[in-house]
């Protein structure tokens, strides 16, 4: 029975290490066999002979080339052009969008859409959801007593929905009541995408000291 028991744990063992280094493999073979495909075609034909990764090479070039030119004044202004004629269409407004405020989260931290992770208890007291702050710019919403001279310092905070960190909710939250995490942008993220599978193994609240929060 110990025998039996100690195959399996050590099976699930690794199952798991070897798991994620398949998926990571398969994906990454399908995203450079397709990008090969859509630009190595046409450069097979023009070159009259096949070479392998071509397609790759050419699509690293193109996107290097994309941005050098979307980073000066000319290609800025046509990339707005650009933005504005696809926010125009409904559902490709709510896919781009979407899109690019994902991307901004995870990659460009001095530009993210995304501020910081907290916690707030949400949808009632006693329970907890992981949140983004997208604004540090705190607004203020008077009310309390019936001559609404109290003041309430709130915060923006979204609450994303599992796995599809572009939609959610967006919560006005009293300042007080945020606990901060100790997750980066991207961690925190990757544990709502994944519906808190990918998760690290200790995060601490209420531990900063950020004058946000």
């Amino acid at each position: 029975m110990d025998l039996r028991a100690g195959f399996r744990t050590k099976f699930l063992t690794g199952l798991l290490v070897i798991t994620p280094v398949a998926i990571t493999a398969f994906v990454l073979i399908f995203l450079f066999r397709t990008m090969d495909r859509i630009l190595g075609a046409p450069l097979d034909a023009l070159l009259g002979l096949h070479v392998p990764g071509l397609g790759i090479m050419a699509t690293i070039v193109l996107v290097f080339l994309v941005g050098l030119f979307t980073t000066n004044v000319v290609g800025r202004r046509l990339l707005e052009w650009a933005e504005r004629l696809l926010v125009r269409v409904p559902v490709v407004k709510s896919i781009y969008l979407g899109s690019k405020q994902l991307v901004e989260a995870i990659t460009l931290p001095g530009k993210q859409t995304f501020k910081r992770v907290v916690m707030i208890e949400y949808p009632r007291r006693g329970l907890y959801a992981v949140g983004f702050i997208t604004s540090t710019n705190i607004g203020e919403v008077h009310g309390g007593p019936p001559d609404g001279t109290s003041t309430e310092y709130v915060v923006n905070v979204f609450v994303p929905a599992t796995p599809n960190v572009t939609s959610g909710t967006l919560i006005l939250v009293p300042k007080k009541e945020i606990i901060p995490l100790s997750l980066s942008v991207e961690d925190g993220v990757k544990l709502v995408v994944s519906g808190g599978i990918v998760s690290p193994p200790k995060i601490l609240a209420g531990l900063s000291r950020d004058p946000l929060l």
